[in-house]
């Protein structure tokens, strides 16, 4: 299953350097600390991370498949504008539970869905060209023409989100003329790279860099979740996060814990310069990596649905 904590500790085969990083601050380098290093029961938490009830699908019709790639959920009606614009969030592993944070907030926009299997890998092969994307953008495109009788059926507002390995494919999309319309980009808990002289490669995560620059300017909307998990020989999303927020002039604030955050995650840091968002957890283990999935609805509907205005959906 996705949820497999297999899939957080199976990255990209990145070569590791252990030289020392002398001419960066220290807390771009540090790994997650000690006190972060804990787990929580399900009794705890008050819910499981990885196995969340099921909502059912809301305003959405079932799973929608016939595309290049995946499958999608759009509303029984509704969500298309009269000139046949509708808004698309396109989601990278882990479909199934983050369909149930989407349909509790959205009504109008799709959500497509792209599981597969673990590691970056597979998702960054799978979108190496950049005709995989247009091929899936544009069978979306046609399936909503068909259902709504709108020939000129497009995307309008265009949104990638990835939890844990699917950062992959976003990797690749970034740097592609489809991929740069991307107006949102979410990021749970999944954005690893090799090192370099002791710090992360940035070469390997250039995509986000150029991605939390534009954030940083209020030009697109970037949000991305880390949790503490120390994965073996690269780098953790800790330390990717520091990355970018050192790449954007910025610096990682402490954040004042919280009683009552989702799935019973423990906020511990944050950034925000623009719309560039970063939130940092504590944790080290698989229901804390599932957990991020829960942070899913509230970026939806603070962030995403205000920006987008997509038309309502009906049943």
């Amino acid at each position: 299953m996705f949820w497999r904590i297999a899939s957080y500790l199976v990255c990209c085969g990145a070569v590791t350097s252990l030289a020392a990083a002398t001419e960066l601050p220290a807390w771009v380098t540090a790994k997650p600390t000690p006190e972060t290093q804990h787990q929580k029961t399900a009794s705890e938490r008050g819910v499981s991370p990885c196995f969340t009830p099921e909502p059912g699908f809301g305003s959405y019709e079932h799973w929608r498949r016939g595309l290049s790639q995946g499958q999608f959920i759009m509303p029984r009606r509704g969500g298309v504008r009269a000139d046949g614009s509708f808004d698309l969030m396109v989601h990278f592993h882990g479909h199934e539970a983050v369909r149930k944070e989407w349909v509790q907030v959205m009504d109008g926009a799709m959500l497509a869905g792209i599981d597969l299997g673990l590691g970056s890998g597979p998702y960054e092969s799978a979108f190496a060209s950049p005709q995989a994307f247009e091929d899936l953008v544009a069978s979306i495109e046609r399936a909503v023409a068909k259902e709504r009788g709108r020939s000129h059926a497009h995307v309008r507002h265009l949104g990638l989100s990835a939890w844990s390995a699917g950062y992959g494919a976003i990797q690749n999309i970034l740097a592609q003329p489809l991929g740069k319309r991307a107006d949102t980009v979410i990021l749970l808990d999944g954005l690893h790279a090799g090192y370099v002289d002791g710090h992360v490669d940035g070469r390997q995560i250039q995509a986000f860099v150029q991605e939390a620059k534009r954030a940083a300017r209020s030009e697109v909307m970037f949000f991305f979740s880390h949790s503490s998990i120390i994965p073996p020989l690269y780098a953790s999303t800790t330390e990717t996060a520091s990355w970018l927020i050192h790449e954007v002039g910025g610096v990682r604030r402490s954040a004042k814990r919280r009683n009552h955050e989702v799935m019973g995650l423990e906020l511990i840091s944050r950034f925000d310069r623009g719309e560039f968002h970063v939130r940092g957890y504590a944790g080290n283990d698989k229901a804390d990596h599932c957990a991020h999935i829960g942070l899913f609805r509230d970026i939806v509907a603070a962030r995403v649905k205000p920006r987008w205005h997509t038309p309502r959906g009906r049943l």
